[in-house]
This record gives structure tokens, sequence and C-alpha cells, in this order.
């Protein structure tokens, strides 16, 4: 059986999952951002159960399918950016659309919709994050940043990453450095 888990972003959350499922005897198979697979269909009182937990830690047991669907784009893009080494080389649409094996129109609208962004808003907001983490690693330089993640330059990277943070890169890395000097 397959459950669909909101705001499960992390390995920490997927712990808790794997966890609360153990509590309650449900063997899982796989355990995935943003999705569970029990061995076996689950009781509607280990349902209600594990949504009740999940929930005290910030977690919800997604139960409606534009919901599901909704976190699903969101978990392919959060894998496709923090958690993969290389961005796709076709456009975002396509992969996304391949991914979860719907339009990408529909899914666009249905995400817009819903979250009240679009998908390409969603995606330059965790692209930047992504930004900010290469930045305090301090492992690579702006222009090895900007090519790791498909920006044409670094001046657009600069002029994404100011427009969302109202900081340059370079400010943003200074501001860092200084709190953690202190």
């Amino acid at each position: 059986m397959k459950l669909y888990i909101k705001y499960m972003v992390s390995l920490r959350c997927k712990m808790i999952v794997k966890e609360e499922l153990a509590k309650l005897g449900v063997p899982t198979l796989t355990v995935d951002l943003g999705t569970v697979e029990t061995q076996n269909p689950i009781t509607e009182a280990q349902r209600l159960q594990l949504k009740e937990n999940l929930l005290h830690s910030g977690l919800e047991l997604l139960d409606d399918k534009k919901s599901i669907l909704i976190e699903k784009i969101k978990n392919v893009i959060t894998e496709m950016i923090h958690y993969t080494d290389d961005l796709p080389k076709v456009n975002y649409s396509e992969y996304i659309s391949e991914k979860l094996k719907y339009d990408y129109t529909y899914l666009s609208n249905l995400f817009s919709e819903v979250k009240g962004i679009t998908i390409q808003q969603f995606i330059i907001i965790h692209k930047i994050e992504r930004v900010k983490e290469l930045l305090l690693y301090d492992e690579l330089n702006l222009t090895e940043i900007s090519f790791k993640l498909h920006y044409s330059s670094v001046a657009h990277l600069s002029n994404q990453f100011k427009k969302v943070t109202g900081l340059s890169p370079s400010f943003f890395k200074q501001v860092r450095q200084k709190r953690r000097d202190l």
C-alpha cells in the first residue's frame, strides 16, 4: 500500500516516519521523500493513529488526490535540486511531466491554483536555497555554482539571488561569515 506524506523533505523526516510506522507494527518496503510503501494495507485505526502521530512531528498524511499530486510535484523538484548532483539536461517542465506521467500544463495549473505560485517560482526559490547551501559550504565559487545549477551566467544567478533574498551572493556570504566569527 502506498501512503503520501506532506512536508517530508529530509532524511530526518524519513526516520521519523519509519519510527512511527514501526511503533504501529506496520512493516515498510520503501520510505522515500513524500511516499511510503507498506508491505500490507493498513487498517483505518492505524491510519488515524499514524495521521495523529505525524502531525506531532510537523508531517501530514495526505488523503485527497490533488494534495497528493501537489506533494509529488514538490518532492520531484526538491529531489532534483537538493539531492541530485546533476540537474536534468531537459527542460524542468519535461522532467517533471516525465517523472509524474502527467501533462505539464495540467500540473502547472493545479500547482498554481493550490499553492498560489507557479512551478517555475517554486523551482527558483529552491535553487536559491541550494545556492545558499553551496555558498556556505565554501567548496565552490559562484561561477562553479552557476554552472552546477544550470544558470546561463553568473549575472543571471546573482540577479535571481538578489530578487529572492534582497542580498547579493557575495554580501550574503560575508554576513554569514561575520556571524560565524562572532
